[in-house]
């Protein structure tokens, strides 16, 4: 009987374990700004939102809208609010973006791609 709660405990815990390191490095890579590290964790296509400007990139194209977006907007803070999955099983997470005048609200959606998790839309939001 033991053992059936332990199993069924490991795997209740499991995916908010998932969320944690599924999105602890997209956050640092985003305070630090670097477009170049940011492509690491996009989808081949990506969908990106900036202040309502909304279109599909590909990975190469996306990184220089990050580079722009992160040159006008350099980050002074970025942090994770609230992590979450939907019925299907897509892991989300709400974060809080602060430049020195502006502060965006994010969202990411990140698909399962072999061993890794991939941000296929994210959006920065101007609150």
């Amino acid at each position: 009987m033991a053992i059936i709660m332990i199993v069924m405990i490991s795997t209740a815990v499991h995916p908010v374990l998932a969320q944690e390191t599924i999105f602890d490095p997209i956050r640092d890579v985003i305070k630090t700004g670097s477009a170049k590290e940011m492509t690491k964790h996009l989808n081949q296509n990506i969908e990106i939102n900036i202040e309502g400007n909304v279109n599909t990139y590909s990975k190469a194209q996306a990184e220089f809208v990050f580079r722009d977006f992160f040159k006008r907007h350099p980050p002074t803070s970025f942090s994770i609010v609230h992590k979450g999955s939907s019925k299907g099983g897509q892991q989300f997470a709400i974060g809080r973006y602060l430049s020195d005048q502006d502060s965006y609200n994010v969202l990411m959606l990140v698909k399962e791609s072999g061993t890794t998790y991939l941000i296929h839309e994210i959006s920065f939001v101007k609150e």
